[in-house]
């Protein structure tokens, strides 16, 4: 009877954070309004400090600093601070020659790597203005990028505002598709959750703006500075949104091999802050509902999968157990069948894939959980390759 018990329990688990808990986000939320209290364009706009690190990015940051200055919001309030990251190519170069005609471009150059939060935290002691934007090198802005972000804190309530990430590169090949469709269907659950309570849980760290009062360093090694940063504005009372209507660009993953590295540095990540926020669940309110519903349940996810595939072996004498046995096997093994097919006869499978890139995925977050098991000792990283 106890195996039967935790083998439901875990099958509820996965349906519940993967199925139910998006529906009834979408459910709630339709009745709800999003924030109107927004500056147009006519109002006196806020001066802005947009915020990147950057390690050797020479191929795609000076469309970044291109696309910043193409925007439409008035560029005499808008500082851009360059984080170079001891970067040996030509990144400081670039990012020096637009800074030459752009006084209010400034490159700081760190002479030993840091990583990505050590230089982030240094660049908000030097930013200058109330309202601050974080963003990626790769992640390129439309000319409404950065007032769409903005307008949302005439909301005195407001303190943190996400974008809508856009994805481009996208082919049958590789994985590009199936991570784009995960994405898309997280902008709509964090949108949701701002909606309804203003408790978005973790932006899409490649662009989302912040008000510098409410910044509070990452601590070193924390490799998901992003979730970090936002859960510190919620324990403290802060209102986190998602702005759909602020889009940016940026290039989608493709190479499942790259990308199952990524996914692993992002899992450790994730149970660093699971274990600094822990104490979150131990407060009844929307921010650990949605805490627990949308991250927790995912990170541990892997595992609730194990037990049940393990549980549904044992019970499979049932018969319901006994499908469900059969179709988790399939689906666990997907990831082989696919890399068959494309190596043996060149064929890409849609449907294949989408339940190959959920296995990889989980299989990564088992992988993530046993590097913070076993120790994180550097934040430092190495730029995803562009244009996969």
């Amino acid at each position: 009877m106890g195996i039967f018990i935790l083998t439901i329990i875990s099958f509820c688990a996965v349906g519940y954070t993967y199925v139910m808990y998006p529906l009834l986000l979408r459910l709630f939320s339709s009745f709800k309004k999003p924030n109107n209290v927004c500056f147009t364009e006519q109002d006196e706009l806020p001066e802005i400090s947009i915020l990147m690190a950057a390690y050797n990015e020479e191929t795609v940051i000076g469309l970044k600093i291109a696309s910043i200055l193409k925007s439409k919001y008035p560029a005499s309030k808008i500082e851009i601070l360059v984080g170079s990251d001891n970067s040996t190519d030509g990144t400081d170069a670039i990012v020096n020659q637009y800074a030459t005609s752009n006084t209010n471009i400034r490159l700081f150059h760190f002479q030993k790597r840091t990583g990505k939060t050590g230089i982030i935290n240094e660049l908000v002691k030097s930013a200058s203005h109330a309202i601050l934007i974080l963003t990626d090198a790769n992640v390129i802005f439309d000319e409404n990028t950065v007032f769409n972000l903005v307008r949302n804190f005439k909301n005195e309530t407001v303190t943190l505002v996400d974008s809508r990430m856009m994805n481009t590169g996208i082919s049958n090949k590789g994985i590009s598709l199936q991570e784009k469709t995960y994405i898309q269907a997280e902008v709509y659950i964090k949108h949701y959750e701002g909606k309804l309570w203003g408790t978005m849980m973790g932006p899409f760290g490649g662009c989302y703006a912040i008000r510098k009062s409410a910044f509070l360093p990452v601590p070193p090694h924390f490799l998901v500075d992003d979730f970090y940063i936002s859960m510190q504005v919620l324990v403290n009372g802060g209102k986190c949104i998602n702005e759909v209507a602020a889009i940016a660009y940026e290039d989608v993953g493709n190479n499942p091999a790259i990308e199952f590295k990524r996914k692993v540095r992002i899992a450790s990540g994730s149970f660093q802050n699971l274990f600094h926020f822990f104490p979150v669940l131990l407060r009844p309110g929307a921010v650990s509902f949605c805490f627990f519903s949308h991250k927790v349940l995912r990170w541990l996810g892997p595992v609730f999968m194990l037990i049940f595939y393990i549980g549904s072996i044992i019970l499979r004498h049932q018969p319901a157990m006994f499908v469900l046995m059969l179709l988790s096997t399939f689906v666990f093994i997907t990831p082989f069948i696919d890399y068959l097919f494309r190596k043996l006869s060149g064929i890409h499978l849609p449907f294949i894939k989408f339940f190959s890139h959920f296995t990889t995925a989980n299989a990564a977050q088992l992988v993530g959980l046993w590097r913070f098991i076993t120790g994180i000792r550097s934040g430092i990283w190495e730029p995803t390759v562009r244009n996969q």
